[in-house]
């Protein structure tokens, strides 16, 4: 045996066993233990020293500069649509297809039979007809020639108990009507509920005609 050193009080041998347990020195534990709680409790008093700096207050929140909100995507359009009916073999309607389309509609093409009978059920006299009729989304007509920009105005603000527009004939200088740089002038009638008709607009121009 083997008396402790001032830093343990007891380290035996215990030759049998052939290990040696060790009593570890205990004022060297106390005074690390203690140095842990010592700085245990600095901590704490920092973190309570600092909490005030750390709180945010409302008054700080709201003084604080705030990112500006996203401006929203202004809402596309809806693409004007046209059910355009008329005969196979007719080529100035093809070219008012196109016309209309160069503005931004979008044009659905039948080619059917008996359209006179499909005319007059839509309230389009004999008298105020032409090669084809245009049909919208919502129910108007536009029969004939009629330049896309009036269609876009009517449609826009439709006047009350209107059932669309009508250019009678096919007038040369027209939309789709073109030849060379002949033009006579012309009326974009309305067509209304009651049978009765109104000047909706008067082209007096080629060149106003086919803006």
């Amino acid at each position: 045996m083997i008396r402790s050193s001032p830093w343990a009080e007891v380290i035996e041998f215990d030759l049998e066993a052939k290990h040696m347990p060790i009593s570890y020195p205990k004022k060297s534990i106390v005074r690390f233990a203690t140095i842990i709680i010592f700085f245990m409790v600095l901590l704490g008093l920092y973190v309570q020293a600092n909490a005030e700096k750390l709180e945010v207050s409302p008054a700080a929140l709201a003084s604080h500069e705030q990112l500006p909100e996203p401006i929203p995507k202004p809402k596309a359009e809806p693409i004007p649509e046209l059910s355009v009916y008329k005969d196979a073999n007719c080529g100035c309607c093809e070219k008012w297809l196109t016309h209309v389309e160069q503005r931004g509609f979008r044009v659905k093409s039948h080619n059917i039979d008996k359209l006179f009978e499909f005319k007059t059920a839509k309230g389009i006299p004999a008298s105020l007809q032409s090669c084809h009729t245009a049909v919208s989304s919502q129910g108007y007509v536009f029969e004939g020639h009629i330049p896309a920009k009036f269609i876009s105005a009517f449609l826009a603000s439709p006047p009350k108990g209107a059932l669309g527009l009508t250019v009678p004939a096919m007038p040369v200088g027209s939309p789709g009507m073109e030849y060379q740089d002949k033009f006579r002038p012309y009326q974009v009638l309305q067509l209304n509920a009651d049978g009765s008709t109104y000047v909706y607009a008067e082209v007096k121009s080629l060149e106003e005609s086919v803006q």
